[in-house]
């Protein structure tokens, strides 16, 4: 008699919210009941339940997976990396090789291009001759503020040459890496970039 009742989201902000994050429709449901229909609040709350979800598969094996292509219209441009899940079954899943589709594609327009997966494979002396210029150039700063702003030019620099730290191209509100976290929490399993190459008609290296 007193029970509450529990209304369900409006069809079109469930499709507009699967829509922006991939997500399935009950999580699109229950995000959008979580913040009494507000579009960019449930956004948020999926993205915060796709990171927690991939920071407890993280330590898994993911031992399976694909190696996916991508050559730009002219073929004068191309990618290929490999992407690694945990099993054949969700290798072959259409989401995955979606999720494989669109890192190539990152890869391929990104500018300028990741040189790594992630910021841990950057070799400590890059990083200390990046930093070494960071602070010739600020030099003059009072010196309570140098080392705060070598700390963000280097954030920056690592963001600009590392894949995952990356503007989504098809979403540049969201990193490459939040994008995985959420393929991670949608499909069950702990997903990762290996590596890739870049190919570029008459480029050296």
């Amino acid at each position: 008699m007193g029970a509450e009742t529990v209304s369900v989201p409006n069809a079109q902000l469930v499709k507009q919210l699967r829509e922006r994050t991939g997500a399935g429709v009950l999580d699109c449901q229950a995000a959008l009941r979580e913040t009494r229909g507000d579009l960019e609040k449930a956004i948020v709350y999926l993205r915060e339940k796709g990171i927690s979800s991939a920071a407890k598969k993280a330590g898994r094996a993911a031992s399976d997976g694909v190696i996916g292509t991508y050559i730009h219209p002219g073929a004068k441009l191309g990618v290929l990396i490999e992407v690694n899940c945990e099993t054949d079954f969700v290798a072959r899943t259409d989401d995955f090789q979606q999720l494989v589709k669109s890192l190539a594609m990152q890869v391929a327009a990104a500018a300028p291009p990741p040189e790594y997966v992630r910021r841990e494979e950057i070799p400590a002396d890059r990083l200390e001759q990046e930093a070494a210029i960071f602070r010739a150039q600020v030099k003059d700063k009072p010196p309570q503020l140098v080392e705060q702003i070598v700390k963000g030019k280097l954030d920056k620099f690592c963001a600009s040459i590392c894949l995952l730290d990356q503007p989504f191209i098809k979403d540049p509100a969201v990193t490459v890496g939040d994008v995985v976290k959420q393929a991670i929490a949608k499909l069950g399993e702990n997903i990762t970039v290996r590596r890739f190459t870049r190919y570029q008609l008459g480029a050296s290296g």
